[in-house]
């Protein structure tokens, strides 16, 4: 099997999340409900649904087998991707997703129509926060839901605690992160961030969770687990170059990670390597979302001037290929599957958006 023909089970995803929000807000309070209709908006807008269909491959790489009983997990995969991101837009400060307004912007533009007494934008802070709460028993359940041995949903629900802990440390080391000096970030600390919060909770866990309902041992998993740590990092880095503004055109991302202040390798390299004034271009804007396009455009230039760019690119080819040569040595990936798996890795590495 090969990503088309997961991705045709993505229809059966969909109406799978749409039966657990209209099974819960049957039974929630009345006064609930639209706040429960705010998380179904949300999570069916759209999304690449990458991280399910990872469970999905998981649970036929380990065992050849078609994985329709692994689809209530990758609907969960979906619940905790859709209360990441909401607190993340918060985190942010962001006002779109996925074409449309971020959560917590939506409820504050509510809170105004109706004439609410208070704050909006406290109310839509507090409020989407809640909502992006509310997710997590969604993933939990649908865990729980899997028709599988006890021992299999055990192993399933180990590995969401490990990846719900792992996510949260990387998160906060790159809210950390963002507050320093960039002089002061290393490369390291980067790719700790990156293997924590995007590695683990987009490709390995998926893979992890889609396998062990499939009933594979965790000995089983530990070459799997390390050619998705080297390809999830190496997709991060991707995304890096990607939300820098390069390969705009084919990508259609901009440079908001510049003005948004991220310490990404890029910044953080670009930085170690340049020169004072060139350092006074990126500061003007690091962290500004206000920066004119000139300033933008003079930023990406000393990314590009200093190497760091280049850099990048080979640090993800590296990573890449490691993490192919270790799939092409391992005994514990089965060889028909081993196509899939790289086919999985060429996806996320060689995007354009």
């Amino acid at each position: 099997m090969d990503l088309a023909g997961l991705y045709r089970y993505v229809p059966s995803l969909e109406r799978e999340l749409r039966s657990s929000y209209a099974r819960e807000s049957r039974s929630a309070p009345v006064p609930v409900r639209p706040y429960l209709d705010a998380n179904a908006e949300f999570t069916l807008r759209g999304g690449k649904r990458f991280r399910a269909v990872l469970v999905l491959a998981g649970f036929h790489i380990a065992s050849g087998r078609r994985p329709t009983p692994a689809l209530a997990a990758a609907a969960a995969l979906e619940h905790f991707q859709s209360w990441m991101l909401i607190h993340d837009d918060v985190i942010d400060h962001a006002d779109e997703r996925r074409g449309g307004p971020t959560v917590h912007r939506a409820m504050a533009a509510r809170h105004e129509r109706e004439h609410r007494t208070g704050s909006s934008e406290e109310y839509g802070t507090g409020i989407a926060i809640t909502v992006g709460d509310l997710e997590e028993p969604f993933t939990v359940g649908a865990l729980l839901g899997v028709r599988a041995p006890a021992a299999a949903r055990l192993a399933a629900l180990g590995e969401y605690v490990r990846m719900t802990r792992l996510t949260a440390y990387g998160q906060l080391l790159d809210i950390q992160n963002g507050t320093r000096d960039p002089a002061s970030v290393s490369e390291q600390d980067v790719l700790t961030v990156h293997r924590l919060k995007s590695a683990v909770y987009t490709v390995v866990s998926p893979l992890k969770i889609g396998a062990f309902l499939a009933g594979a041992p965790p000995a089983r998993l530990e070459d799997l687990e390390a050619v998705g740590t080297d390809v999830g990092i190496a997709f991060q880095l991707r995304d890096d170059v990607l939300g820098a503004g390069f390969s705009a055109d084919e990508s259609g991302k901009s440079s908001n990670d510049l003005v948004e202040g991220k310490r990404t390798l890029l910044v953080v390299r670009a930085w170690r390597l340049a020169s004072e004034a060139d350092r006074a271009r990126l500061a003007r804007v690091l962290g500004n979302p206000t920066a004119p396009p000139e300033d933008i455009a003079r930023a990406r230039e000393v990314i590009r001037a200093t190497g760091s760019l280049e850099y990048s690119e080979q640090k993800i080819a590296q990573l890449t290929a490691r993490a192919l040569r270790r799939l092409d040595r391992s005994r514990s990936i089965r060889p028909t599957a081993k196509p899939l798996v790289r086919e999985i890795a060429d996806r996320l590495v060689r995007r354009t958006s």
